[in-house]
């Protein structure tokens, strides 16, 4: 059954649909953890040993830090798998142009291919920025994640990726929330008005809570 789902357009868009709402339940959480920067280097750095202890004693140190991981490199594999066969598929069901040409989609539909890529190159810069260190300017610190936030966006190229991305993000949010209500059957005549507004709102929200952290070390808030 769950091999008949998955070849199916139906079953693809549904897994597009959940798995772009678990990254969306994250990156809520996220951005609301790095609005603590602007309360300090103390409460910053607490905040990001704290998610190192969640649940223990239960949980043994950093296990459910590890868990959050692997489900959100789950969602973020099983979104960009589905996004591209979904899109080969209409490329061999459409192969040449229509004779008539469609109305112009929005700015966010046309870009969600290409916004998909940045955000995943964009995931992999992250990640070795701020989580390894590898490409860290300044010199990475373990432990001092307030420190190295302000090294990398005391950069002018740490800020262009940045800021670009999150760009990126809230176009791909807009639209990627709106069409996963349509997948999941959410959508209707009456609510559709209110989801296009809800998209709006949280795509607003999530691009100036994220572009607000370099904004803040660039203007001398965050220091």
């Amino acid at each position: 059954m769950a091999r008949t789902v998955w070849d199916s357009s139906v079953g693809k868009k549904a897994v597009m649909a959940v798995s772009g709402i678990v990254m969306l339940l994250y990156l809520v959480v996220h951005m609301i953890g790095n609005l603590k920067i602007f309360f300090g280097p103390g409460e910053f750095n607490h905040y990001a040993h704290w998610l190192r202890t969640l649940g223990e004693p239960f949980m043994h140190y950093e296990w459910t830090l590890w868990l959050i991981r692997v489900v959100l490199v789950a969602a973020v594999v099983a979104h960009a798998v589905s996004a591209y066969q979904l899109s080969r598929r209409d490329l061999r069901a459409r192969p040449s142009k229509y004779v008539h040409k469609k109305p112009r989609a929005s700015y966010a539909t046309r870009t969600m291919r290409w916004g998909g890529v940045i955000l995943g190159l964009f995931i992999v810069w992250h990640l070795l920025d701020l989580t390894t260190g590898t490409v860290h300017a300044g010199g990475f610190q373990e432990g001092h994640p307030y420190q190295n936030v302000v090294d990398t966006f005391s950069t002018w190229y740490g800020n262009v990726v940045y800021i670009v991305a999150m760009l990126a993000l809230g176009l791909h949010v807009r639209h990627g929330f709106f069409s996963a209500a349509q997948t999941l059957g959410a959508g209707s005549r009456t609510r559709n008005r209110a989801l296009r507004a809800v998209a709006d709102v949280l795509a607003l929200l999530l691009t100036a809570g994220f572009v607000a952290v370099p904004v803040g070390v660039m203007t001398g808030v965050v220091s």
